[in-house]
């Protein structure tokens, strides 16, 4: 068996990295593209490896030359690389195509070793490598039917959203018998390129092939195996994410901050939302007004704010709308004055927002993390603040404060010149949910120096609308913190979600309810993982206590690499030991059974 490599592409569409430099010469994580392929191939033994090269094939030519790799090397050329698309790159290999059997791989590809074992180690001798289809594959498209014959390819022309679930991606990995090469392929991709030309695809020709109905070459879909297609910046980053070495893979995932759609096939419990509110018609009526929402501006302050006040029950001089709390939290952050209190272990975004020379810090001394206002009032009373931080229930430790107490903090806030921050963004959580709210009119004008803010991401299952809330009786501050937001910093998407939310609350109710029962059947599932020491929540996350032998970065590595399950380490929460913590956030009774089931494989 032999291996041709199609690797004369230009590769324009990743910039600066192929100004003066073939795509499979690019590294990811440090390894060229192409270093990487031809040491997989080395230990299959093969005859020979060809190569078609063309834009900087001397470069690449000359880079090979140093190596030493135990197969044979033979290079093509493709001289008119910048005028014709792969087809031709193709021809000009068909001789050396009817010698031997073959394995034909794109040069763009960053794959798991064992993709190649799949193709070898499968009876058919003609198989095309193929994976369901997800929304970041681009390129040519198959349909297959129950016996896994390939009943169509389907260009990009011919590609339709509404049949993406029959929709399998070409992976640019083939093999093919030397007789399928001989009587059919190169037969038919002289005969194609001499009628069309050689500005096309050699993927049309397999096409033409399958329309003769004699099954051929066959479908292989992969499962669990990864592979990554880079055409561009983006997916050189994807790539080098997806194929990190064990030190590095979890913090190039953290680092993302979200986003993880490209990674389809994940599980998030790190990022924090409700499972069960999308499952409301709510989201089928935005989805029905995508096209006029994405195409008219949104509205400005006044009309979000009317909008905003409506929804959450505040009137419009005390409650300001955000592009997410991100944006409230720094425009709060940035006017305020004077020492900031929190209380550690918290959500950092406060604090990161400040000078960490004026942050008095208070940590609970047990084991829980457990704290009550009795204790933030000691500690604050002994060590002045001119603003205080409660995060309830609190990230990541889960503890909360019943309404009544936070009330109590809240008066003595009051009599001591503090003002409180009551981030409320997981209030919803909480078992007393519907009575546990701090934003109405009433508790605002009563202590008119605190603030209350709500992400809408979390407790309404939707974080890309980039929603949330700032409320305060306190009207210079409110007035001060609209007029330096943007004109339009809520997008037509989180506006018209405010604008009809009022017929899905009943959903709301109903979504938190079933969230408090799937929460309380998975904290006694964690109950019985011998290593972990769970920590009692009121919120949609549960921290645990890592015990040895396990460490916290060890077992959410594990739980990445064996299970795709990314999980929380809380790396860089300040106030607990480090690698000594995990918090998982809850989701779906599946999804939270799919997590049980990883945890109890490692016990």
């Amino acid at each position: 068996m032999q291996a041709i490599i199609l690797a004369a592409g230009m590769g324009k569409r990743l910039g600066e990295y192929t100004k003066n430099n073939t795509k499979c010469m690019v590294p990811v994580n440090g390894v060229p593209i192409i270093d990487r392929l031809l040491g997989q191939l080395s230990k299959l033994y093969l005859k020979r490896v060809v190569i078609v090269v063309g834009y900087e094939g001397e470069k690449l030519m000359e880079y090979l030359s140093t190596k030493d790799y135990p197969v044979p090397i033979e290079f093509l050329s493709n001289p008119i690389y910048d005028k014709t698309n792969n087809i031709y790159s193709l021809a000009l290999a068909k001789d050396k195509l009817v010698e031997d059997d073959t394995l034909l791989i794109e040069s763009d590809l960053v794959f798991e070793d064992g993709i190649f074992t799949l193709l070898l180690e499968n009876p058919y001798p003609n198989l095309a490598l193929v994976a369901k289809y997800e929304t970041w594959m681009d390129g040519t498209m198959v349909r297959i039917d129950e016996d896994n014959n390939i009943v169509n390819f389907i260009p990009k022309a011919a590609f339709n959203y509404a049949d993406v679930a029959q929709y399998y991606k070409t992976v640019n990995i083939y093999k093919f018998s030397q007789e399928f090469s001989k009587t059919k392929y190169v037969p038919f991709l002289e005969a194609y390129t001499k009628a069309v030309g050689n500005n096309e695809y050699y993927e049309n020709v397999l096409r033409i092939i399958t329309f003769l109905d004699s099954h051929e070459l066959k479908a292989l879909p992969i499962t669990h195996e990864k592979w990554y297609e880079i055409d561009d910046k983006q997916d050189l980053d994807i790539a080098e994410a997806l194929f990190s070495s064990p030190e590095e893979l979890l913090k190039k995932y953290y680092s993302r901050y979200g986003g993880f759609w490209r990674f389809p096939q994940m599980l998030d419990f790190c990022y924090l939302v409700n499972p069960y509110f999308r499952r409301s018609k709510i989201i089928d009526e935005m989805e029905a007004n995508f096209r006029t929402l994405l195409g008219e501006y949104p509205s400005g302050m006044k009309v979000n704010t009317l909008l905003a006040s409506k929804c959450w029950g505040v009137s419009e001089a005390y409650i300001l709308p955000g592009n997410g709390a991100a944006e409230l939290i720094k425009g709060l952050m940035d006017n305020l004055d004077g020492k900031l209190g929190v209380v550690r272990p918290t959500f950092e975004e406060y604090p990161n927002r400040y000078d960490e020379h004026l942050v008095e810090t208070f940590i609970p001394q047990n084991k829980d993390f457990r704290y009550g206002v009795d204790e933030l009032m000691a500690h604050f009373g002994e060590h002045h603040v001119d603003t205080l931080l409660l995060i309830n229930p609190d990230n990541p430790s889960g503890n909360f404060i019943k309404k009544d107490d936070v009330c109590r903090l809240a008066s003595w806030c009051e009599n001591n010149g503090t003002r409180l921050i009551v981030d409320e963004s997981f209030v919803d959580f909480s078992d007393d949910w519907e009575n546990s709210s701090l934003l109405s009119d009433s508790y605002l004008e009563q202590y008119p120096h605190m603030v209350v803010v709500k992400s809408i991401s979390k407790s309404y299952g939707v974080p890309g609308l980039r929603l949330g809330i700032l409320a305060s009786a306190d009207v210079s501050m409110i007035d001060q913190l609209k007029h330096q937001v943007s004109i339009w910093n809520i997008n037509s998407f989180a506006e018209f979600f405010m604008q009809i939310f009022s017929k899905y609350e009943k959903d709301y109710h109903k979504a938190c309810s079933m969230f408090i029962e799937v929460r309380k059947e998975f904290i006694n599932k964690l109950h019985t993982i011998p290593y972990l020491h769970v920590m009692p929540t009121q919120a949609n996350f549960v921290l645990c206590e890592v015990l040895p032998p396990f460490t916290a970065n060890g077992l959410a590595l594990s739980l990445l690499k064996n299970d795709n399950i990314l999980v929380s380490a809380c790396c860089a929460k300040k106030g607990i030991e480090p690698d000594r913590y995990v918090r998982f956030a809850i989701r779906s009774a599946s999804d939270n059974q799919r997590l049980i089931r990883a945890l109890l494989n490692l016990a």
